[in-house]
């Protein structure tokens, strides 16, 4: 396995170091990511010398940023780990390995470990040749939003399960779908996120469907019927949006959004489809 043989392998540099230095801000930048790149073929040059050549080996340095580790590895190569978390615990590690072969060349992706669905090959066309630290970042948020929208799904699957039928989500889970069944109406959520890097979704829509025994009990019309060839009636419902649960999903995660929907539907729906009084 891939993930294995490269843990390994960056397990191993990182117990070979001799210093580790942390970055913040500013630190970070273009500049560094060159001297990174200097050692590590200045590293290779020496390991292609004769052995009884006069070079002191290099100092080894690995580099952390935020939640990314970047270190120097054998034959001209930089890997970056990318630790990832999920409300303050931590969750899968990812690797990207560049290749470096000389300074005249662009850098391009040698290996990784980020799953196939997210645009690796993608942002290295963009990004890698013209901007590699913002590539780095990039992938960066690019595999912790992937698991933050994804450790959301299953926190409400694993809360409110019971509740919630015919969930469907994409890949990335930049698509999510779901339907909530309430005593009155069927609740049907679909959300979507136009970028990648999102962990809120951007188009969203909360629809409330009022159930046909409905038709009797309530004073507005929600349910609209058609006329059939042989003179009979079907009766369709129409659906409600559900403005205060748009907005939740718009500025809360998804379980903290799915218990405020939840707490005010009895409520949204007595208003939505008001009983008639009684006569």
């Amino acid at each position: 396995m891939v993930f294995e043989r490269l843990q390994k392998e960056f397990e191993a540099a990182r117990a070979s170091q001799t210093q580790e230095i942390y970055l913040d801000g500013e630190q970070w930048n273009d500049g560094l990511l060159a001297t990174i790149r200097e050692r590590v073929h200045m590293e290779a040059e020496r390991k292609a010398m004769p052995e009884d050549a006069d070079i002191l080996p290099l100092e080894k340095i690995t580099y952390k940023v935020g939640t990314k580790v970047i270190c120097c590895l054998e034959g001209a190569r930089i890997g970056i780990q990318y630790e990832t978390s999920f409300a303050g615990e931590p969750c899968e590690l990812y690797h990207c390995v560049l290749e470096s072969k000389s300074f005249l060349e662009k850098m391009t992706v040698l290996e990784h470990t980020i799953p196939f669905f997210l645009p690796v090959r993608e942002a290295e066309n963009d990004l890698l040749s013209s901007n590699a630290m913002k590539f780095i970042d990039y992938i960066g948020e690019l595999l912790q939003a992937y698991v933050d929208r994804r450790e959301q799904v299953r926190l409400i699957k694993e809360l409110y399960g019971n509740q919630i039928r015919e969930l469907y989500h994409s890949l990335p889970f930049h698509m999510i779908e779901f339907v909530v069944d309430d005593s009155d109406c069927t609740v049907t959520v679909s959300l979507r996120y136009a970028d990648l890097i999102y962990v809120l979704p951007t188009k969203i829509s909360v629809l409330a469907w009022p159930m046909p025994q409905m038709k009797k009990n309530t004073a507005n019309s929600s349910i609209s019927s058609t006329k059939k060839e042989n003179g009979g009636t079907v009766s369709h419902p129409i659906p409600a949006r559900l403005s205060y649960a748009e907005d939740a999903l718009r500025t809360m995660s998804l379980p903290e959004a799915y218990a405020e929907i939840v707490l005010n539907l009895p409520q949204a729906i007595q208003q939505l489809f008001p009983p008639k009084p009684h006569s």
